[in-house]
């Protein structure tokens, strides 16, 4: 059985390290922030100007004037700070974020990333998504691992506008975690119930293990 979206954030959550600052994308991501004990020391960076960010309010707590870089509402630990958006990217570029974990639209073999735009579809802008995943220690993508229609994610080659070559390390979605390496996709865990025979059968490229 496939996992839940709250059961991938909970997968997601297990590769935050004690103490690392962590860049949470918009979407699914930021369900990550309910799934990290306070005592785990972890510093969450938003790239609008925030660090430190808590889990989300609970309905009728909200504080307006506290918001991600998706625009929700969230919380501040004890110690939290704002700041402008030159520092934050300053501390993105620099190499002072060790870990970013976003959405994802196409993952290819060789670690490239699409995740801001469909060819022909609406799209905002790409954001801080070429920042963080070029800038940051480790990206892990944490995405569904087909599209509604049914067409993989993992592909050999990305032929949506992409984001960053070569920068993703670990794919995680709701059939299981793959890792990107010199060889192509390996399949290294997969949610209960699902078979290897299914994950190889939605996605785009070959997967070892």
């Amino acid at each position: 059985m496939a996992w839940r979206r709250e059961e991938m954030a909970q997968r997601a959550a297990r590769e935050i390290e004690p103490g690392s600052i962590v860049n949470l994308g918009i979407g699914l991501p930021t369900l990550i922030a309910d799934y990290l004990p306070e005592s785990l020391g972890v510093w969450l960076h938003s790239e609008n100007g925030l660090l430190g960010i808590g889990p989300f309010p609970f309905e009728g707590d909200e504080d307006p004037q506290l918001i991600n870089a998706g625009k929700q509402t969230i919380t501040f630990m004890t110690g939290a700070a704002t700041f402008d958006s030159a520092m934050s990217f300053a501390m993105i570029r620099g190499g002072h974020v060790d870990l970013a974990i976003m959405g994802g639209m196409q993952v290819a073999e060789n670690g490239d990333l699409a995740n801001w735009a469909v060819p022909g579809g609406k799209t905002t802008g790409v954001g801080g998504a070429m920042d963080l995943s070029s800038g940051c220690r480790r990206v892990v993508i944490l995405m569904t691992h087909a599209t509604k229609e049914g067409e993989p994610k993992l592909v050999r080659q990305c032929n949506y506008p992409l984001t960053a070559r070569g920068v993703v390390s670990r794919v995680i979605t709701d059939l299981g975690v793959v890792d990107v390496t010199p060889e192509g996709f390996r399949l290294v865990e997969r949610a209960p119930g699902v078979s290897a025979d299914e994950v190889r059968r939605l996605s785009g490229a070959p997967l070892l293990g």
